[in-house]
């Protein structure tokens, strides 16, 4: 609310000065909307706030990587253990072991497909894929300047920098 109120009150004292001074250039225009008007210290605040938001996204990103890294390592000794435990199980020829929390037993397994040469394989098994856009080299063929049938540039957006020191 507050934005749009100063954003208003920013547009009104700008248009009204530049009424009464139409020789007055920009950047005296505006220092002075600056002056009266609190819309650049809202716009430092908004993006005061972004920055912190972007701080802890980040450090977020890292924990999350850390994390990930954790639960991997977990689940990479859990399927150590279980493999340990079904080679013993299946050396000692031991078909099940009751334990008061789970029960754990040996079964017979599902055949796995093996492909021995693909090239023999049927056409019939092969699925087809939809032809993808690569859109990294159209881009930057248009670019260079290349004229292609079907594509173009789009206007440029503005787009908000923010440096930090």
């Amino acid at each position: 609310m507050n934005l749009e109120f100063a954003a208003i009150h920013y547009r009104i004292i700008r248009d009204r000065l530049r009424a009464e001074d139409p020789q007055i250039d920009e950047q005296t225009l505006a220092d002075t909307v600056e002056g009266l008007t609190d819309l650049h210290e809202i716009v430092t605040a908004i993006i005061r706030a972004a920055l912190a938001e972007e701080a802890l996204a980040t450090g977020l990103k890292g924990r999350i990587t850390e994390m990930q890294e954790r639960l991997d390592h977990l689940q990479d000794r859990a399927s150590k253990r279980r493999q340990i435990a079904k080679d013993v199980m299946v050396e000692l020829d031991l078909k099940k072991i009751a334990a008061p929390d789970f029960t754990v037993s040996i079964r017979p397994g599902m055949p796995a497909l093996l492909v021995l040469d693909e090239a023999a394989v049927p056409s019939v098994y092969w699925e087809p894929r939809e032809p993808r856009l690569n859109r990294q080299e159209l881009l930057s063929e248009l670019k260079g300047g290349a004229d292609i049938k079907g594509v173009a540039l789009s206007n440029p957006e503005p787009v908000l920098s923010v440096r930090t020191r």
